[in-house]
């Protein structure tokens, strides 16, 4: 037995038991209790069968080399939302038949795929980075000047949802006054009904369609308008996307919504509690600033900002040595893959010198890899530069609520205390 399994054997713990394990349980990603489960899964049963669940049966994908080679496998595993979609639960895309189908580029394969994904792609090129750069510091050190130094607050609500959604705005040149309906749509888009975020099926289904109308009002304003830089006036004037029906304009939307919030926001969250957590790493960062782009890396594989993806097989074939039929939904665990010791040593911690941070599987592999992952790395990066400008720490002062989901894998709230 290698001793990365040794780790794993050790972490999972003789008193859990896979037998009729539901790893999807949202319950267990809100309470925390999931990663024990992981471990024992990559050492014991790295490709996991769950019979019977509320999204029916399905496979978990445990290991870092198993969902990487998953990830990349586009001729046996399917992204498209015809079969469900990229994630755990059909419910989230809709019936193919019904009045709610939501169809985006991530849910599609090739070749679809990639003209939907090209037509916002410049948004993200090297030289808009740049352009952004200085927006994202104004509005950054302007928010962190009113915080409430030594006062207790909550860093979640105050700065993490702020700070991404003034971004988002942007993205889109959505009215700004507004702004705070792209936090809830991105809410509602990943919330399961009978959730704290929507209580049926039937609201979460109204709420997108408000998002559908209202979006759809900007586009008409801009399809015949100049060209502009904005989310919305690229699905509207580029060939692929112009004259897409309302479900894969609606898909498109969401899809750039969640990508623009969900993940930053939470990473922002996360990186307060990592190093609240890791005091010493926090520490090393001070003495050595240099080290921040990789530390972002690694607050990034210890956090996985959503914890799975989802892909349905399209022919009889492995998934290491397990075989896998024609239909079987399979579930990639990027939760699990970025706390593999086999790839990361002492995986539960964070190390803001790891040598392969940058190998952390939290944005994908292959032609659906994260198109936003190095603007969410650059506002990660401009807000810890201005946090070390300004205090020594920033302390988590009570109970930290995580966001019950299987997806994203976030925080409700998180009570702070800045140390000047």
């Amino acid at each position: 037995m290698s001793e990365s399994m040794s780790m794993d054997q050790k972490q999972s713990g003789v008193e859990l038991d896979l037998s009729n394990l539901h790893s999807a349980d949202p319950k267990l990603f809100g309470e925390e209790r999931i990663l024990p489960y992981f471990a024992k899964m990559r050492a014991e049963q790295p490709v996991h069968y769950c019979s019977d669940s509320p999204y029916g049966p399905y496979w978990s994908v445990s290991r870092y080399a198993d969902i990487k080679a998953t990830d990349q496998d586009h001729v046996n595993f399917s992204s498209d939302a015809i079969f469900g979609g990229v994630q755990i639960d059909d419910a989230i895309v809709g019936d193919v038949n019904s009045d709610f189908f939501v169809k985006s580029f991530i849910t599609m394969d090739a070749p679809d795929h990639s003209s939907q994904r090209k037509a916002v792609s410049k948004i993200v090129a090297p030289g808009s980075l740049m352009n952004f750069e200085s927006l994202i510091r104004e509005r950054t050190t302007k928010l962190l000047d009113t915080l409430p130094v030594g006062e207790t607050f909550d860093w979640v609500e105050t700065v993490s949802i702020e700070l991404t959604t003034m971004m988002l705005a942007t993205l889109f040149d959505f009215p700004f006054e507004d702004r705070s309906k792209l936090t809830r749509w991105s809410d509602v888009t990943t919330a399961e009904p009978g959730s704290k975020i929507v209580a049926s099926a039937e609201e979460r289904v109204a709420e997108l369609m408000e998002c559908l109308l209202y979006f759809k009002r900007l586009k008409e304003e801009r399809k015949d308008g100049p060209p502009a830089f904005d989310l919305v006036t690229m699905l509207a004037q580029d060939a692929a996307t112009a004259d897409q029906p309302d479900s894969n304009f609606l898909g498109n939307l969401l899809l750039l919504i969640v990508g623009g919030n969900d993940t930053t926001r939470n990473t922002m969250s996360a990186s307060v509690n990592a190093f609240h957590q890791f005091p010493k790493q926090f520490a090393k960062l001070r003495e050595n600033p240099d080290l921040l782009n990789n530390a972002i890396s690694e607050i990034i594989r210890w956090q996985t900002p959503l914890s799975h993806m989802r892909r349905t097989v399209l022919n009889d074939t492995h998934i290491g040595e397990q075989a896998v039929k024609k239909g079987d939904k399979i579930v990639m665990w990027y939760y699990s893959g970025n706390r593999d010791e086999r790839m990361f040593e002492n995986a539960d911690s964070i190390d803001i010198t790891r040598t392969n941070a940058r190998n952390n599987i939290s944005f994908g592999f292959g032609v659906h890899r994260c198109l936003g992952m190095r603007l969410a790395e650059m506002q990660m990066r401009v807000l810890w530069q201005e946090i070390m400008t300004r205090w020594q720490r920033i302390e988590i002062v009570g109970e930290v609520v995580r966001v019950e989901s299987n997806f994203i894998n976030g925080y409700e709230s998180m009570p702070v205390r800045i140390v000047a």
